[in-house]
């Protein structure tokens, strides 16, 4: 049964496709970030970026490499799409990819995090086999079949994601509208629909809207009947996401996915009417196939175990954000703080209160602000700073946030040294304050 599921062929046509809407999109996201000022604010203007802890070695490029580096990954989202050397295209842009996402977080982004698992993805995939520069110069790789699990990988990837992302809007914030009044008064002034996003109706609508959507979209878009009315659904869903919220092609690569819940038949009269359907379901092992089921499972284990890490530290994620990242959290709260930052020499006993201005950008100022690992980031960095100039530091911090329009509640233990306390990932950092569990308690244990 696990080998018919899996390996049984199954016309590509819904493969080919996406490869060449996924190359397009990773073109405009890489060059579009050249366009918009993005890699200028972000990875230009400041003076050291916010890395994943662990990836501090990873730095923007000097000068303008960052602008030569996106634009060597927007020539690899062309190849990708015109299927010219598509391994090594799929390769380098995987890598440049990631690269990017792991040198800053700043303009954090789950979105980018998928890009990174899609883009893994697809390295493996034999999306180049038609309608491909490569399958041209090399017909002995052309063929209209692929394996069933080409296309199953995608949606349970998708399933994970959007399921995750509807549970972790089943707290009190999301449920009353709060967090949708404190998003949609930055679009106040939007034209014609700011206005309408400030009624309290509307927020209302799109909040249980937005945890039905992500519920519901996977199987809906897997059961025949409520397909097609599923994805005109999706269709304004996505756009209105793009207009409001401004986040760059995740819209539109969301779209592209739903290429694998349509039948191949469909899909391959739709855009490829002149060329032959496979329709001969013939089971096919490859020589691996152990090691590929065992490798297949474990990836997906990974995938549903992250999104829970959050529930095993103390306290709630919206506060002490433990757990947050690489796990669907997607837009779910507002956050806003007060923070100071002192530098007390150790042996003059001199305090230095930090002017933010000297060290950071204002985008990341805000991180430094509301985010303990950012916080304890440049508090190491702060240190080293001091350090440099032949001083022994303690780096101290005052900062107050605000969860989603509450009043400030100071977040961080100011009587502690946080440039001298180890980072402990898979522990709870004691030097965040609690919060109080009545403001933000969430409704899933």
């Amino acid at each position: 049964m696990l080998n018919k599921w899996l390996f049984r062929h199954i016309d590509n046509s819904q493969l080919v496709i996406f490869r060449i809407f996924f190359g397009a999109l990773c073109f405009l996201e890489s060059f579009g970030a050249m366009l918009t000022g993005w890699i200028k604010t972000t990875l230009i203007e400041p003076k050291f970026t916010f890395s994943f802890i662990g990836f501090e070695w990873l730095q923007p490029l000097e000068g303008n490499g960052m602008y030569v580096y996106y634009f060597v990954m927007s020539i690899f989202g062309l190849l990708i799409m015109v299927g010219y050397k598509y391994r090594m295209s799929m390769i380098g842009f995987t890598l440049l990819w990631t690269g990017t996402y792991l040198m800053q977080k700043s303009s954090y982004n789950n979105h980018y995090y998928l890009l990174v698992l899609i883009s893994a993805i697809m390295v493996f995939m034999p999306a180049h086999r038609d309608v491909s520069i490569d399958a041209k110069q090399n017909p002995a790789i052309k063929t209209n079949a692929m394996p069933n699990w080409c296309r199953l990988v995608f949606i349970l990837q998708l399933f994970i994601v959007y399921t995750y992302a509807s549970v972790a809007k089943l707290y009190p914030d999301w449920l009353d509208g709060t967090v949708l009044e404190v998003l949609m008064l930055g679009k106040k002034k939007y034209y014609l629909v700011g206005e309408v996003l400030q009624q309290k109706w509307v927020q209302n609508i799109l909040s249980y809207g937005g945890i039905l959507f992500d519920g519901l979209i996977i199987p809906f878009l897997l059961w025949k009947p409520t397909r097609k009315w599923a994805f005109i659904v999706s269709i304004g869903f996505h756009l209105f996401n793009s207009v409001i919220f401004q986040i760059g092609i995740f819209p539109y690569l969301a779209l592209a996915f739903y290429l694998f819940f349509f039948p191949p038949k469909t899909i391959r009269t739709i855009f490829l009417k002149n060329r032959l359907f496979y329709n001969e379901a013939e089971v096919k092992l490859p020589k691996f196939k152990n090691g590929f089921v065992i490798l297949f499972s474990m990836y997906f284990i990974v995938q549903i175990a992250l999104p829970l890490r959050h529930h095993f530290f103390e306290d709630d994620v919206l506060w002490t954000e433990e757990g947050h990242r690489l796990s669907w959290r997607m837009m779910l709260r507002a956050k806003n703080g007060i923070v100071t930052y002192s530098v007390l020499d150790k042996n003059s006993g001199e305090k230095t209160t930090i002017n933010l201005d000297d060290y950071l950008t204002r985008k990341q100022q805000r991180g430094a602000s509301t985010k303990p690992d950012v916080i304890w980031q440049f508090s190491q960095h702060l240190k080293k700073d001091f350090e440099a100039k032949g001083k022994d530091v303690g780096v101290y911090v005052d900062c107050r946030v605000s969860v989603n329009g509450k009043p400030l509640k100071r977040l961080i233990n100011q009587d502690i040294d946080i440039a001298s306390v180890p980072w402990q990932p898979l522990k709870h950092s004691d030097w965040i304050l609690p919060s109080k569990k009545e403001l933000n308690r969430t409704l899933i244990p």
